[in-house]
């Protein structure tokens, strides 16, 4: 039987360093470590996904990071391929930046949301997102819709997400 709920722990030190649990437990004392812990439901009797979850509570002592559509396209703005392997490639790549620039990682998204055009096969991107992100041990919420089209018409899909990051960066 699954477990309902899966509790990730993080030590936040006073110096507002924060990282997993384990990593600064044996430097600082009890006092001065605060823990805190993102939720991932996963109810009994619903599906139970190595690659999603169901929902995620985020506590209040975190950051949320709202990550705005990523598409692939370069630094100029260019599409940087016609097809939906390469695109999702690079909209993922763009992805991690902003994650990076805010001190997270794949590993603190919450959230995902896929919008891909059309009704192509979308197995070409899910082999170029498991191929940076891997097995996510707590993996986010997952959205995947179908659209007529995005706003540009070369686009094949766009990326949103949302990440929880601990107060002072890692």
């Amino acid at each position: 039987m699954a477990k309902p709920r899966v509790h990730v722990p993080l030590t936040v030190v006073k110096t507002g360093v924060a990282a997993p649990s384990f990593a600064y437990a044996q430097q600082k004392s009890e006092e001065e470590q605060m823990t805190t812990s993102i939720d991932y439901i996963n109810p009994v009797g619903m599906h139970q996904s190595t690659v999603f979850s169901q929902g995620v509570l985020i506590p209040a002592e975190m950051r949320t990071l709202i990550i705005g559509g990523q598409n692939g396209v370069d630094e100029r703005g260019e599409v940087v391929s016609n097809d939906l392997a390469g695109q999702t490639a690079k909209a993922v790549d763009n992805l991690i930046r902003v994650l990076e620039a805010a001190g997270g990682t794949l590993s603190d998204l919450v959230h995902v949301g896929l919008y891909i055009k059309g009704d192509s096969d979308f197995t070409p991107g899910f082999t170029e997102w498991m191929k940076r992100a891997g097995a996510i041990r707590n993996p986010p919420a997952v959205s995947v819709i179908r659209v007529l089209g995005l706003v540009n018409p070369d686009f094949l899909i766009e990326i949103l997400a949302t990440a929880a990051l601990p107060v002072s960066g890692r």
